[in-house]
């Protein structure tokens, strides 16, 4: 693996590049970074891995280009890969990542050769309920010191339906109060969370390139029902669906690679 650092406005971002062969740009979740990818998405033969992490995640600055969107998100990533030297590319992600990943394939469909769409949160509309938390977590960072913040959003309703209900959501949304730098996390959450990939039914039900869509149950966050519509959008998508995190990691992530594997496969 090979770190590059890249430079966007003012926005100081690190990029990641490993393997050689066909170009995968795989883009992380919201608060994730580059080690989320690698422990789904390794290195394959034949293939060229790149991921940038996005404003703000990672070792990447948040840079003062506000708001957050996905759609800025999608431009830095494809100025990473226009920098170095991806052209034509298969392009995928985890949760946010699956939003940059889609909209990017739909504006840019004379480039892309293939789309993976893992565990997505959004569908079409911006500003999904399911994603209703991390505004809330965002609110909480907003109205008092670290400490303070963490413990009031773990005592709301909120913190209290996900730790029951989804240990695994609330595991990686409590896990951002321990953030060095929360305000412009919560920015960074309340606007992304806010936003949506751009994106029309019909401009999806228009993609005309190798899909593969990962899904499981047992998450509030990244509904299997998304993935599900999805792929029925997508023509000739396939729906892949692994163990869920909370209840079968070790199994989630050796089905979610195995997914991976077998559809990059073909295109290399």
């Amino acid at each position: 693996m090979t770190r590059i650092p890249f430079t966007r406005d003012d926005a100081a971002l690190q990029g990641y590049v490993s393997g050689t062969g066909l170009p995968l740009l795989y883009q992380h979740g919201l608060g994730g970074a580059e080690a989320q990818v690698a422990e789904t998405v390794p290195d394959h033969p034949g293939v060229r891995r790149l991921t940038l992490e996005c404003r703000g995640h990672g070792a990447s600055r948040p840079g003062t280009r506000r708001p957050f969107s996905i759609g800025l998100f999608a431009e830095d990533a494809l100025a990473f890969c226009d920098a170095e030297g991806v052209g034509d590319l298969v392009v995928g992600g985890t949760s946010m990542g699956a939003a940059i990943a889609l909209r990017i394939a739909v504006r840019h469909p004379g480039r892309v050769r293939g789309l993976i769409l893992a565990r997505p949160a959004w569908l079409f509309a911006a500003a999904p309920e399911t994603l209703r938390p991390y505004v809330e977590a965002a609110a909480a960072m907003r109205a008092a010191a670290p400490a303070a913040a963490k413990a009031a959003f773990a005592a709301s309703p909120t913190g209290r339906r996900l730790a029951a209900e989804a240990p695994d959501n609330y595991a990686s949304l409590i896990g951002f109060f321990d953030a060095p730098d929360l305000a412009a996390l919560a920015d960074i959450l309340a606007d992304i969370a806010g936003d949506g990939p751009g994106v029309d039914r019909q401009e999806a039900a228009a993609l005309a390139v190798p899909t593969l869509v990962i899904g499981h149950g047992e998450d509030l966050v990244h509904p299997l029902a998304t993935a599900e519509a999805l792929a029925a959008t997508i023509p000739g998508a396939r729906l892949a669906r692994i163990p869920s995190k909370q209840s079968a990691r070790p199994a989630h992530v050796a089905a979610f690679r195995a997914a991976v594997a077998d559809f990059l496969a073909p295109l290399t």
